[in-house]
């Protein structure tokens, strides 16, 4: 009988184990992306490739139970990879696309997985598109990187049937972050944190009063948009000597300015923006395949109509603070 391990959640798990038992049908924390390959492609050989990587990393083989009212992590000993092969040949790009949408959006089931999917659609024989779909509460954005660039070092080894020139496999585990993490909230470091955020995000912290065309409904539904745009390259040129000349960065720039342009639009003079931050503070992290990602919360304070350059640097000490202090899990400090 293969092993199983049970070990407790980190605080981000927690609060995505939450959502999803308050909606187990919804697609909102699926994390997915897609890839097109034009080439020839030895299907029993990717599909080893990511058994591979599922033996590698325990997050891609754990599920999530209650015990006494308490959500649990097991960890498998094996999980055998959900790799799904699918004839797209003769299909129009909508419904290429349609399906690439609805494999993305097939919820997850926590306690019986599996939490990670891969899924590859061949239209011809030297074009496919590969589809990967996992559950957030087992990777985050910097997880995927990993698996991508473990992936590319195996394509060579898949099809020439050479050694494998991956990286060691005997680092840190995930659950081995969620003691670390227990155990430096219950020490000094935690005490210290805590104070922070404490005043940081003391007094009165008012909801953002944006001038919206409807009412927000009663039950968040998802069914939100996002707008993409380009800067171009002058603009970009521009903000990066700004940048330079400030000692600050490009994102505490285009922070700086979102933060300005909300109070423009409602004339408050404090505005909290939450942003992510990767959650790996300390470099054994930064290989670990999990969920680590934290939202911080960038108190502005626009009182005395402040020039944009004494903004920003306001703006600068805020995120170099926050970030500093980054390993204070938001759904604790909520």
């Amino acid at each position: 009988m293969r092993e199983i391990s049970e070990h407790p959640l980190s605080y981000g798990q927690r609060a995505l184990w939450f959502l999803h038992r308050l909606a187990p049908g919804s697609a909102a924390y699926n994390v997915f992306f897609a890839m097109r390959v034009l080439s020839d492609l030895d299907v029993d050989a990717l599909r080893r490739a990511f058994q591979t990587l599922i033996n590698r990393h325990p997050a891609l083989r754990t599920t999530y139970l209650t015990r006494d009212g308490r959500p649990v992590q097991l960890v498998h000993e094996f999980k055998e990879v959900c790799f799904e092969v699918m004839d797209a040949s003769g299909w129009s790009r909508e419904a290429l696309d349609g399906r690439l949408l609805e494999e993305a959006q097939r919820p997850f089931n926590l306690e019986t997985g599996p939490l990670f999917r891969v899924t590859l659609l061949t239209r011809e024989p030297q074009q496919h598109v590969l589809l990967l779909t996992a559950h957030h509460i087992a990777i985050d954005l910097w997880s995927l990187v990993l698996l991508m660039n473990e992936l590319r070092l195996m394509r060579p080894a898949t099809d020439e049937g050479a050694t494998l020139g991956l990286p060691t496999a005997d680092g840190l585990k995930y659950t081995e972050y969620v003691r670390w993490q227990d155990e430096m909230l219950n020490g000094p470091q935690g005490e210290r944190l805590w104070s922070y955020w404490r005043e940081r995000l003391g007094g009165d912290l008012r909801l953002l009063k944006l001038p919206t065309d409807r009412a927000r409904p009663p039950v968040q539904t998802y069914r939100g948009a996002s707008y993409t745009f380009r800067l171009d390259q002058e603009l970009t040129e521009r903000l990066q000597a700004t940048a330079k000349a400030e000692r600050a960065t490009l994102y505490m720039i285009l922070l700086a300015a979102f933060q300005v342009l909300l109070y423009r639009y409602t004339e408050q003079e404090e505005i909290l923006v939450g942003s992510l931050a990767s959650g790996r503070s300390r470099a054994e992290f930064k290989s670990i395949v999990g969920y680590f990602v934290n939202p911080l919360v960038m108190r502005a304070d626009l009182k005395g109509n402040p020039s944009f350059r004494e903004f920003l640097g306001q703006a600068r000490l805020t995120v170099l603070a926050a970030l500093k202090r980054q390993d204070y899990p938001f759904p604790l400090l909520i």
